[in-house]
């Protein structure tokens, strides 16, 4: 009897995974990862400023499920099967001990994404894995809708039992046809995780400056995230952005990246508060100099820009205040408005927002319904998530599940 032969198409993090999965399950198979490119694991070298967050500390599967705009009630049972608690676990029996930040980043101890990659590439081989780069992929070979083989770009057929698909995400349907071919629907996909182009900005000359806790909202939508906010040399970005972007990165597409975005930059503060604030100041240092006496743990240049917006100049005192003033300062406080025009990719992070129909997958097995034998892992899905390591959770789940049915 012939050794079954299993094909994992892509070697990132969920191709590594799915491969070394289905290695640990069949022993008995020949298991073969094929890579386009001449390197693997790129995007996990790359991740995290070339630190690699691994996944985050969220050990509630319920909670995980939910820092996935798309794909998450999908993952939920998944989670049982492999969660972040799992990754952990896994990376440590390997040797490789992991960090939590203080947002819950988990990160290798080493914070070199090296570690991450070496680990995944010395487990894969250890357990017989050929891995095999330079080998592209052109298409499916299907028989009476069962799964037979690959077709290499260079028109030789591979011929497999299984196969794995794990090639992440693609910015141009195009780059799915080849599972449309076999009877997959796409949902086309559309940029996430990216920051926000604001070339009118009057705030571009504080690039660097950032508050903990602000709110952003896109004027006339319902789309509205929190969390840190960073001014940058084009704009904005930081989690209250990635985060917005994530969740509306269909709505946002729809507008052609040209919308308004309205800042709470103190959403903890009422507007009540601010104006008994100010009140207060006004009567208890009344000759103070307000540019110079920042409040609510604004950044100085932040607060002074604030000022400048409100016709507040540098010799105005407290006492000096007036209602047109306060109102001015209060608006550009908790009202901010900015017209985004364009986004940024974050980072080297390339995300996208669609892929294969979930609709159209076992959700215990990673298996097509469409096609025996042919399963998925990853980005190639339509699951993505915020910033944080859960993307990378997603292809950990996904790909050990799905090995682990091959």
């Amino acid at each position: 009897m012939s050794k079954k032969q299993i094909i994992v198409v892509g070697g990132g993090a969920a191709g590594f995974f799915g491969a070394i999965s289905a290695a640990e399950n069949n022993p008995d198979a020949k298991v073969i990862l094929l890579e386009k490119n001449r390197t693997v694991l790129n995007k996990v070298r790359i991740s995290g400023g070339g630190r690699c967050n691994v996944t985050h500390a969220c050990f509630d599967n319920k909670q995980l499920a939910k820092f996935y705009p798309r794909g998450g009630s999908f993952l939920r049972p998944l989670f049982n099967q492999f969660n972040a608690q799992s990754t952990v676990n896994w990376f440590e029996k390997q040797g490789v001990a992991l960090k939590n930040e203080p947002d819950g980043r988990m990160f290798p101890t080493t914070d070199n994404s090296e570690t991450i990659a070496l680990c995944l590439e010395q487990k894969a081989r250890k357990l017989g894995v050929d891995v095999r780069t330079s080998f592209g992929v052109s298409s499916l070979q299907i028989n009476d809708k069962q799964i037979t083989g690959v077709e290499l770009q260079t028109g030789e057929i591979m011929n497999a039992d299984a196969v794995l698909v794990t090639t992440g995400g693609n910015p141009n349907v195009a780059g799915y046809q080849w599972l449309v071919e076999v009877g997959h629907h796409i949902l086309s996909p559309v940029p996430s995780l990216f920051t926000f182009n604001v070339p009118t900005s009057q705030f571009l000359d504080l690039a660097g400056v950032s508050v903990p806790h602000a709110t952003v909202k896109v004027a006339g939508k319902k789309l509205l995230q929190d969390g840190a906010l960073l001014v940058t040399h084009w704009g904005f970005s930081a989690p209250a952005v990635l985060k917005l972007s994530a969740w509306g990165a269909r709505e946002l597409a729809d507008l052609a990246y040209d919308f308004s975005i309205v800042i709470n930059w103190i959403p903890t503060i009422s507007e009540n508060v601010i104006r008994e604030t100010f009140a207060q100041i006004k009567k208890s240092n009344p000759k103070k100099l307000i540019q110079s006496n920042q409040q609510f743990d604004l950044p100085s240049r932040l607060w002074k820009r604030f000022c400048e917006l409100s016709e507040i100049d540098e010799n105005l005192r407290w006492i000096d205040i007036t209602s047109k003033h306060i109102n001015k300062l209060i608006e550009n406080l908790i009202n901010s408005s900015h017209k985004v025009q364009g986004k940024t990719t974050f980072k080297e992070e390339f995300v996208t927002c669609g892929g294969v129909d979930l609709a159209e997958i076992n959700p215990n097995t990673m298996e097509s319904k469409i096609v025996k034998g042919l399963f998925f892992a990853g980005e190639v899905l339509d699951i993505d998530a915020v910033t944080g390591g859960f993307n990378f959770q997603a292809a950990w789940t996904t790909g050990f599940v799905a090995g682990k049915n091959l």
